[in-house]
């Protein structure tokens, strides 16, 4: 499986602050099956421990997203000439941190060429469609970032894990998906495919907070609450999700998300890294610096 968990910037500091314990090593470091599957389950690699200890201060974290997102209406600027368009699927357990991720994608692009599509269950007209066709209908247009919270992969989270689909009908979407993200890619669309990955200790915990807060109730609904007897279910899905929907085209990215504020700066730091948007940037303030250069002779 191609997906890999995004480093949130701390693993290769933590990594060079060790070398000293390295000198010495004969042989290449070794993990078995078991582990791995440990550690993509609960997120408990060698290095989470220090990246988690504790939470991101405010302050920094206000200053690093203020740029991270002076960047990205740069990039969404560079994405207006030649008419690129974006879909962003976030996906994740419920209190995984999609939304908020997205609410600070969206706080400064320019809502003109930026969205997000939140769908309701199906209508009784929607289920007699093709089960992708809703989500068609909200596809961008040139220059446009869609993101989806909660997309089509609801199929494969949450109504598996809660028993809202057959058997069959997984099937079908894990056959279908792959051939209908080939189509969106190869037809231009750049595709963005988040799993935001949190505990089960650290999802409890927003649950509660949830629970209390008057402000956040709303999103704590009778299938969040029936969730969390369903987690052993929820990793049986994603593992089977990440089997088959991982592909060449359309590959996963795997954001660690108990700290929701690096979670979000780490989505908008790999959205960024795709872009080519600096050069371009890049020559048109030469060529006004040029332009005023010859006015000025």
């Amino acid at each position: 499986m191609g997906a890999a968990p995004v480093d949130n910037g701390i693993g290769a500091a933590a990594v060079a602050a060790d070398g000293a314990a390295l000198h010495g090593v004969t042989s290449f470091p070794t993990v078995s099956t078991d582990d791995i599957r440990h550690a993509f389950e609960s997120g408990d690699t060698p290095y989470a421990e220090k990246i988690y200890a504790e939470k991101m201060p405010r302050a920094d974290y206000e200053f690093e997203k203020g740029q991270l997102q002076a960047e990205l209406l740069k990039g969404q600027l560079w994405a207006q000439e030649p008419g690129e368009t974006f879909v962003l699927p976030c996906e994740g357990r419920d209190a995984a941190g999609k939304g908020g991720t997205t609410k600070r994608f969206m706080e400064y692009l320019n809502p003109r060429q930026a969205r997000v599509v939140a769908l309701n269950k199906p209508t009784w007209e929607e289920t007699g469609q093709w089960f992708f066709q809703r989500y068609i209908a909200e596809l961008p247009t040139v220059g446009e970032m869609v993101f989806y919270d909660r997309s089509w992969y609801n199929c494969a989270g949450v109504a598996r894990a809660m028993g809202f689909c057959s058997p069959n009908d997984d099937l079908v979407f894990m056959r279908q998906t792959p051939l209908f993200e080939q189509i969106l890619v190869r037809s231009g669309i750049r595709l963005y495919k988040y799993w935001f990955s949190v505990t089960q200790g650290e999802q409890q915990a927003r649950f509660k907070a949830r629970e209390t807060d008057p402000l956040t109730q709303w999103k704590l609904s009778p299938i969040d609450k029936a969730s969390l007897d369903k987690w052993e279910e929820y990793i049986e899905a994603k593992e089977a999700m990440f089997f088959y929907t991982d592909t060449a085209d359309a590959a996963w990215t795997i954001v660690r998300s108990n700290d929701k504020k690096r979670a979000r700066l780490t989505t908008m730091r790999q959205i960024l890294s795709t872009l080519d948007y600096r050069a371009r940037h890049r020559a048109r303030h030469r060529a006004r610096h040029r332009a005023r250069h010859r006015a000025g002779r």
